[in-house]
């Protein structure tokens, strides 16, 4: 049996994809999550094989859990499953590490397959954005500024944006204030702002919290 955990703010899509598994053999939702910090909650429980996550999460980005996802549990494929259009963020999603990219409007058929698919360990590509993929026809993806930051960079960013004095985050992790201070300096550099409180402004307007 393949146990799917479910992230979507829309109570109907959680209850529609429950009814429509629970027609099949080999397919279950063992968990289920309204947001962003449910999911990573329930992703680290290691009970489920497969994560269908919904971009439009009221707190975190989806491609922001997609990649704490990955970071946390690997091996867990991650399907996204959106309203977004595949031209939109496809190609992003399969950057960050997900198993697929599913509209919502996908025909029952299609999500059986691209679940089945990523529980096997293969990627998924809809017929369409395969064809557009080998076409070279999508475009590159929106490439967000905080996307140019290295691991230990966000971080810092996520510390600096919620007021956390350079002296607390060095104690945190473990390094000088100067090298949290050259941290400061390069992010504000990748991103093109030039305070904390833009960065404030930015973690909260792209749900990166």
């Amino acid at each position: 049996m393949i146990k799917v955990l479910v992230a979507d703010d829309h109570a109907v899509v959680r209850t529609g994809l429950k009814q429509f598994f629970a027609s099949t053999d080999d397919i279950e939702i063992v968990a289920e999550a309204r947001t962003g910090e449910e999911a990573l909650s329930l992703a680290r429980k290691d009970n489920c094989d497969v994560v269908l996550l919904d971009i439009g999460l009221p707190d975190i980005n989806g491609l922001e859990v997609l990649k704490r996802i990955r970071a946390a549990r690997p091996q867990v494929p991650v399907l996204i499953f959106s309203m977004f259009s595949e031209d939109e963020f496809a190609t992003s999603a399969l950057g960050a590490g997900a198993a697929g990219f599913l509209n919502k409007d996908s025909p029952p058929a299609q999500i059986l397959s691209a679940v089945r698919t990523a529980a096997s360990g293969a990627r998924f590509l809809s017929p369409e954005l395969a064809e557009k993929l080998l076409a070279g026809a999508m475009p590159g993806g929106r490439k967000l500024p905080h996307e140019r930051l290295s691991g230990r960079e966000m971080e810092v960013l996520l510390l600096l944006s919620k007021g956390t004095s350079l002296t607390t985050i060095a104690e945190r992790l473990h390094l000088s204030v100067k090298t949290i201070s050259t941290y400061r300096t390069r992010i504000l550099d990748k991103m093109g702002i030039s305070s904390n409180a833009e960065m404030t402004r930015y973690v909260i307007e792209h749900k990166l919290g």
